[in-house]
Parts: C-alpha cells; sequence; structure tokens
C-alpha cells in the first residue's frame, strides 16, 4: 500500500554534524534562527530559513531568500559541509530523550502514495505556508526538511529495524536541548529490499509536517507535468522519517486566552460550572482523559464533563470538547486559527509557563490539557476527519541537516 524507496542522501560531514543540524523551519522565529546562524556559519538555518541572511527588512517570502537558500545550499556543498553518499540508501534515525528511545526509518515516499490516500492526514495546510515551501523546495532542488510519519507496529518490521540498528552509527551527537541523535546509514541490499517489500501493506500517517508534505507534493505534480517521468523522477518521493506509533510520545499543546470575553471571574467560572464540574485543585496537569486543568486569578481548578462525551473520532477529543462548551460558546474564540485572543503552548514548556503568562497579565486564563493519544490520531485519520488546530505536540524534534533528499 505504501511505496518507500532508497535515495542517495547529501549529508554533513561527521566532525561538523552538530554544528549544521537544526530545529525545523516551523518551529523557531526568524528573528531566533538569526541569532544562531549569525554565530555559526555552518548552522543549516542558512539553508532552511535564509531570510537570516539577508535585512530584517526583506519578508521572508520574497524571491531573494529562495534565492539565497540556493545560494546557501550550494555553498555548503562546494566547501565540503555537505557530501553527496555515492549509493542510494535507507537511513536509521534514532532519538534519545530522558533515556526515552524513539527509531525512525528515514526513507523517501511516493507522492501518489500521498494523493491516493495511503499517507493519510489529520491537519489542514495554511496555502501561504505551503506556497513558501513549494517555492523553497522548488528553488534548491531539494528537500531539506524530513517529513514525520508513523505506522501502527504489528510486529512484522521489528526484526529488520533491529538489524539496522546493529550497523555503526554515522553520526551520534547530543544538542544542546540534551536530546541524543544517532544517525545510521542502511546500505545492505538484501536489507534495503526486506525492508521496502515489509511497507508494501503498511498505511503510514502523517505525524508532523504536513505543509512539508503537501509542498513535495505539489512541486512533484508542477515537474510531473513539465514532462519529468514519474515514478522514476526523484520529484516523484518525499523524504520522510518513518516511526513506529508505539515509540511516540505525544505531548499536551495548551491554550491561554487574553481574556474573559467581558466577564468577571466569578461570572465565568458560573457559566463554565454549568457543564463542568468545577473544583480547585494543587494539580496543574490532568491525570486522565476529559478532564482539564484550569489557571484563573491565581487559582488552578480541575474541570470535568457533567454531559455524556460524543463517541465520534474528532467530536471526542478533549481539544474539540473545550472548543465546543467554551472557547467558542463562552470566550467567542469562533475560530482558533486565526483570532488573536488566544496562543497555544507546547507541552514540552510545562504548565509553569501557562502560570507565568496568566500571572504577567498578559493572559486571562489558561488550559493545561491532557494529551491527544497516537490511537486518537489514527482514528481521526483513518475516519478522514480534521483535528482541532493545535491538537498534537510531538517531542522530540526530529533536527533538519542530517540528510537531504535531492530532486
Amino acid at each position: 500500500m505504501a511505496i518507500i524507496r532508497e535515495f542517495k542522501g547529501l549529508r554533513p560531514r561527521k566532525d561538523i554534524v552538530d554544528r549544521v543540524a537544526e530545529l525545523p523551519y516551523d518551529v523557531i522565529s526568524s528573528d531566533d534562527a538569526r541569532k544562531v546562524a549569525h554565530k555559526k556559519s555552518t548552522s543549516f538555518f542558512h539553508v532552511t530559513k535564509p531570510e537570516v541572511d539577508l535585512p530584517t527588512s526583506v519578508d521572508p517570502y520574497d524571491d531573494r531568500v529562495y534565492a539565497m537558500g540556493k545560494e546557501n545550499l550550494q555553498r555548503f556543498i562546494q566547501e565540503g559541509i555537505l557530501c553527496r553518499d555515492s549509493s542510494a540508501n535507507l537511513y536509521l534515525y534514532t532519538l534519545v530523550m530522558n533515556g526515552r528511545y524513539q527509531t525512525g526509518l528515514v526513507a523517501c515516499v511516493s507522492i501518489d502514495d500521498y494523493l491516493q490516500n495511503n499517507v493519510k492526514k489529520h491537519e489542514l495546510t495554511r496555502k501561504d505556508k505551503e506556497l513558501d515551501r513549494m517555492n523553497h523546495i522548488d528553488r534548491l532542488n531539494a528537500q531539506t526538511g524530513l517529513v514525520f510519519l508513523l505506522y501502527r507496529e504489528d510486529g512484522s518490521k521489528r526484526n529488520y529495524f533491529k538489524k539496522a540498528t546493529e550497523i555503526t552509527p554515522a553520526y551520534d551527537f547530543t544538542t544542546d536541548d540534551g536530546i541524543r541523535h544517532i544517525f545510521r546509514v542502511i546500505d545492505e541490499r538484501n536489507l534495503i529490499s526486506a525492508i521496502k517489500e515489509s511497507f508494501k501493506n503498511t498505511e503510514l500517517y502523517i505525524a508532523d509536517g504536513h505543509h512539508r508534505a503537501a509542498s513535495s507534493v505539489s512541486v512533484g505534480l508542477k515537474r510531473r507535468e513539465s514532462g519529468e517521468k514519474a515514478p522514476e523522477s526523484e520529484s516523484g518521493y518525499f523524504m520522510a522519517t518513518i516511526f513506529p506509533h508505539d515509540e511516540l510520545r505525544i505531548l499536551a499543546y495548551n491554550r491561554v486566552v487574553k481574556d474573559l470575553n467581558g466577564k468577571g471571574v466569578q461570572e465565568f467560572l458560573k457559566v463554565v460550572g454549568e457543564k463542568f464540574s468545577v473544583e480547585k485543585s494543587r494539580e496543574d496537569v490532568p491525570k486522565s482523559k476529559h478532564s482539564v486543568c484550569m489557571y484563573l486569578d491565581g487559582e488552578w481548578y480541575v474541570i470535568k464533563p457533567k454531559f455524556a462525551i460524543p463517541s465520534g473520532p474528532i467530536e471526542s477529543l478533549d481539544v474539540k470538547l473545550l472548543q465546543d462548551t467554551i472557547l467558542g460558546p463562552v470566550l467567542d474564540i469562533q475560530d482558533p486559527r486565526t483570532s488573536k485572543r488566544i496562543d497555544f503552548i507546547g507541552g514540552i514548556k510545562g504548565a509553569g509557563e501557562l502560570k507565568k503568562l496568566v500571572d504577567s497579565g498578559q493572559f486571562a486564563v489558561a488550559f493545561s490539557m491532557h494529551p491527544t493519544s497516537v490511537d486518537d490520531l489514527i482514528g481521526v485519520s483513518d475516519s478522514g476527519g480534521i483535528m482541532p488546530p493545535k491538537s498534537t505536540w510531538f517531542e522530540p524534534k526530529l533536527r533538519s541537516g542530517l540528510v537531504i533528499h535531492e530532486i
């Protein structure tokens, strides 16, 4: 069901890989990336966020930005920062966070599988963000970021992954955030063939990187229409890391709202109490699904629905319940994608960040959520549904710059 294949990776030299690899382009601001890149000529932000090498007055979507990205990528190649593998390989990428391992296969995935929904989605893409990466990929002739995929592990691939972990790592380094990154090159032909065969009846799910996937597909279709042969063309595939579902960890994606929509604290609590039990608590992280910790006016509360939980895969999500019962009808946040009154805080920052934001006066109320599960994500994707925005926060983050797929 899923066609994956090996590719000739463009990769950093081993001695400088820790000074090349960076966070994905979309989890860091241009200003913060600029601070990093100006200290490191080898930083991959010079390629993925090339506005760092242009005046701050230049729009990040300006054509000069993509031209600079191409120039920087070519510089990295010419200076030997990046080198091409001599053969087409698969790769194995292991991340270790707090002693916990997750290992994914780096491969190219067919854009036709994406179009035929063998690669399932759960998130809408924004056209401006999709166009940005499309222009970036098209101008650089390269996919510089990994799409984060998962599959439901049934035991059929365990032995292949285990055998691949016996390969001596090409890279093994730890980033400033304490995450260890181990990267192996799978160049043994029989193992490559066996792994590819094992994925033929496997459905893939996008965990993170919907815009990277959609942009790669758009470039592939554009080039296909212009005469590139498919599926032989490299542009007919996008680069991804594919993880077994049972090794992944989703953190909560919390919410903070700037005001109470004209209500006082007691009035707001009374309205919330019409549909939820509301109890003061020392807890700042919910212990179970369908429970939310709310911080308001210097106090933590645990709120739980007094109504029957809907049975649908989307309707039963905590983020959807919160949106439909409090954020929308009570706080008038009708579209969380566009509202300027709400912000989303990744669970990696902890509940302390929520308390700090409310205590500072920048926000009036915070909601500490129970994490969406991998099974929830798969259920929504299988139903063809779309999750509410900011439903999942995956940690640790894949690093960009470990391998590039030239098209």
